[in-house]
């Protein structure tokens, strides 16, 4: 699992991970990949703090931040966030409020407690936040990659990793998208193919790595439905420089999901995670819940735009998992659930990829071009 880009970097094999929670990152890193926080739950002073918790934790090793700098959204570049925040809530239709609530009523979602807040509903993907995430992060010199989630990072940002000597990667769902990211710099290209979760495409995996790997001179990473030695093996052979991987360590005990959410990944099928415009607003591939369905249902609103959506839905997810509505509890995740098992370690998830990887390669038949 070794590449010429994973030796660049100076880790043991061509793993990056993307995860939101620290100790996920952590044990990536340890274990010898490359783990990648994902900075847009945070706000710029707490990922300051979560950067603090994984360099005490990392020994001196390379890590990355996936930041989201969308081309396209409601939010204003340059605007305070405290302005822009009122300028959003103010463009939300009374149409859309009073749809939440009846979802909400339908399944008996209690109110918050008096007193107590919802969750941010503002993420940091906004020009403003997450600049500011890309400065701390420069900040630290065990940073050796930036990440912009959905679409090509502005040329300056792009720029200002550049001079600290730190390079970029953009993820990319079509071959005209990758093009778009060369032109603005960027060093390394992530695939992702529609299996993935989150914000993805509409091309699968098997096409798009080869088609992408041989239009540009950059190195590919390959993402969307890979979370075994196996499928690591086939991405390799379609030309990519190692694979990107987010969906699988949901399922690790590291990211500290419910026991309701575990369940739900143990009985999903590849099939349940679905592309929706419920969770942001643009299409992302997520788990089929009640939620999920009443949005896709073309007699309902429709979705807003980003950030909106995810502002006017953030209190109801909140109230959500409070409650522990099961049917209305979702997240961001791809096709890969379906191959969900019992919870692992970090640790355990990648020593069983490096095996079968291995088992993989080794149980490929010689292949022949004599007649």
């Amino acid at each position: 699992m070794r590449t010429d880009l994973s030796d660049s970097f100076g880790i043991d094999f061509a793993l990056f991970a993307f995860n939101y929670q620290p100790d996920v990152v952590i044990e990536v890193c340890k274990a010898g990949g490359l783990g990648v926080l994902g900075a847009v739950r945070f706000t710029p002073k707490e990922l300051s703090e979560a950067l603090d918790y994984i360099e005490a934790n990392i020994g001196g090793r390379p890590y990355g931040v996936d930041v989201v700098m969308p081309a396209k959204t409601e939010a204003v570049a340059g605007m305070e966030v405290g302005e822009m925040h009122d300028m959003l809530e103010k463009m939300i239709p009374q149409e859309h409020r009073d749809f939440v609530e009846s979802v909400l009523d339908k399944y008996d979602v209690p109110k918050l407690p008096s007193g107590e807040e919802s969750t941010r509903d503002l993420l940091s993907w906004n020009d403003t936040e997450a600049r500011e995430q890309v400065s701390i992060s420069l900040e630290r010199p065990d940073v050796k990659l930036i990440v912009n989630a959905l679409g090509p990072p502005p040329v300056d940002v792009v720029q200002q990793a550049h001079q600290a000597g730190v390079r970029v990667a953009a993820l990319t769902g079509r071959k005209d998208h990758a093009l778009k990211q060369v032109a603005n710099d960027v060093d390394i290209i992530v695939a992702q193919g529609t299996e993935a979760g989150g914000h993805s495409g509409e091309i699968a995996t098997m096409v798009l790595v080869p088609e992408i790997v041989d239009a540009i001179s950059r190195p590919v990473l390959a993402a969307g439905g890979i979370g075994s030695g196996r499928q690591v093996a086939a991405a390799l052979s379609l030309g990519a420089q190692g694979v990107w991987t987010g969906s699988m360590w949901l399922n690790t005990v590291e990211c500290g999901q419910s026991d309701i959410m575990y369940k739900k990944f143990h009985e999903a099928g590849s099939q349940d995670a679905v592309r929706s415009r419920a969770y942001t607003g643009k299409p992302a591939r997520q788990l089929r819940t009640e939620w999920t369905d009443a949005w896709d249902d073309p007699s309902t609103p429709a979705p807003l735009g980003m950030p909106l959506q995810f502002m006017l839905c953030a209190e109801a997810q909140d109230r959500i998992r409070r409650a522990g509505k099961e049917e209305l509890m979702g997240t961001p995740i791809g096709q890969l659930v379906g191959s969900f098992s019992e919870v692992r370690t970090v640790a355990e998830v990648i020593a069983t990829m490096k095996a079968d990887y291995e088992k993989a390669v080794a149980s490929l038949p010689r292949l022949s071009t004599n007649a």
